[in-house]
């Protein structure tokens, strides 16, 4: 089947390379312009940029995919089926209606709808998530579904263990849907959730608020990509790559809700209820360390 793909992300790029590799190699690929990145601010190609240079395929990199000029391209391309996977920005019409769309979404629809399902569930404490390829429409996510499946969250997952796993999985399905057509069913109107865009708030472990359960799922959900974050006495801002919640001494032993404080090479996050152990942190301008060694380094 002849394909266009649109994607950027690092979740689309193995979906992409996925589908080049089936009869359904896309003839056209379409991604974000490059961005700037990094402490030096260097223009930086999207991953499925990358991805698609390095499998000789045709790339478009337009600054409006819903531009005439990025629609015309599209429709050069004469494909039978669309397919969209992460790609970062929305269809709309008349582009929406001009191609069949399939997108390929990393959730268990109807939950998790929207920007960052796959943080929002490890954040909820799912047990399970999953893949859904889905037909797009102006709905946010509400398409019907012609193929899913299951992907168990285990209790050490990060946003990254998981979202390598749930990538494959996209495109092992991607490639089924595509050749085997199975029919879509609407989605359920029970059991809607929406998976908000991660905002600056989310990252702050706000111990005054939240429980020492709830933050570690926190940590775990914007790693390595997004980070974790929490403010010090002297306002500054720890990042936090790895926490557990601290076992040992009781809650009323350890420090007040809020407040980080260093006990014998420990250093803890009291919360409400609970307290979070942080057990690797970067402070500001610095690299990732243990704990015990950032503790040992503010002592020296």
């Amino acid at each position: 089947m002849r394909t266009v793909s649109l994607g950027t992300s690092h979740f689309a790029a193995p979906v992409h390379e996925r589908l080049a590799a089936s009869e359904h190699r896309p003839a056209l690929v379409v991604t974000r312009p490059d961005r700037p990145r990094g402490r030096g601010r260097r223009l930086q190609p999207p991953p499925v940029a990358a991805a698609a240079r390095a499998l000789g395929l045709e790339l478009d990199q337009p600054a409006a995919v819903n531009s005439d000029e990025a629609r015309a391209r599209i429709a050069a391309a004469e494909p039978e089926v669309v397919v969209v996977c992460a790609f970062g920005a929305l269809i709309r019409e008349p582009l929406l209606s001009d191609h069949e769309i399939f997108n390929v979404h990393p959730s268990l629809l109807p939950r998790w709808r929207g920007a960052a399902p796959v943080e929002r569930a490890i954040m909820a404490g799912d047990r399970e998530t999953g893949v859904c390829i889905m037909r797009l429409e102006a709905g946010l996510d509400t398409g019907p579904v012609c193929l899913s499946a299951r992907e168990p969250i285990a209790p050490a997952d990060t946003y990254g263990t998981l979202s390598e796993r749930l990538s494959e999985l996209a495109g092992r399905l991607l490639v089924e849907a595509l050749t085997h057509r199975p029919p879509f069913v609407a989605q359920a109107e029970e059991g809607v959730t929406y998976a908000a865009k991660i905002e600056p708030e989310d990252r702050i472990l706000d111990g005054t608020a939240h429980g020492a359960v709830e933050l570690e799922r926190v940590v775990r959900a914007l790693e390595p990509h997004i980070g974790a974050r929490v403010a010090l006495s002297d306002g500054a801002a720890l990042g936090v790559h790895r926490a557990a919640v601290a076992d040992g001494a009781p809650a009323a032993a350890g420090p007040e809700p809020g407040r980080v404080s260093g006990a014998d090479g420990r250093l803890l996050l009291g919360c409400r209820p609970g307290t979070l152990e942080l057990l690797e942190v970067q402070p500001p301008g610095g690299r990732a360390m243990a704990a015990a060694d950032y503790l040992r380094g503010r002592r020296a």
